[in-house]
């Protein structure tokens, strides 16, 4: 895949993961959470089609902004945004965040879904649910969502949680 639907990109913002990033919004989700914030991101015919070598150009022009996959659900268009994800790292060495709502443990049982952790820094997992809503916790919606340190987790074989202490102060 070569093409990804992409519903927005926002450069420069803060609230989906440390430091200023180029947020990806993929379009296209499958779990249509309840209360979802963004739900025209659940049909990827909302998105418009950019090829890989176009994302990679708007993730250059910021030297200094990490990149964040959210959407939709990136993993929706799990090949493109591997893909994606293998060349940031290969050419920018970027820290990469990724939103969905697929669990760590769906997602290490797949060999299709896998395929993207170990590009991936951190993961944040988890459906939206409105009930555990918190508006106070940092780069999340809903307390079940968790903030979870990859490399750590596929090293130790388990989910390791990021020190939000240390997410925050940098």
């Amino acid at each position: 895949m070569t093409e990804l639907s992409i519903l927005n990109i926002v450069h420069d913002t803060t609230v989906d993961g440390p430091g200023f990033r180029t947020a990806i919004y993929a379009a296209g989700c499958c779990h249509r959470c309840p209360d979802c914030h963004n739900p025209q991101s659940w049909d990827s015919g909302n998105g418009s089609s950019y090829s890989i070598n176009a994302l990679m150009e708007i993730i250059r022009e910021d030297e200094f902004a990490d990149v964040t996959f959210s959407g939709g659900d990136p993993l929706v268009q799990i090949e493109g945004f591997t893909r994606l994800a293998r060349r940031i790292k290969k050419e920018t060495g970027k820290n990469i965040w990724c939103y969905t709502g697929f669990l760590y443990e769906q997602i290490v049982r797949s060999s299709r879904l896998s395929q993207i952790l170990p590009l991936l820094d951190v993961l944040v997992d988890g459906r939206y649910i409105n009930a555990f809503r918190d508006e106070d916790l940092p780069f999340r919606g809903s307390r079940n969502q968790r903030i979870i340190d990859v490399r750590q987790s596929l090293e130790k074989n388990g989910v390791v949680t990021w020190a939000l202490d240390l997410v925050i102060s940098g």
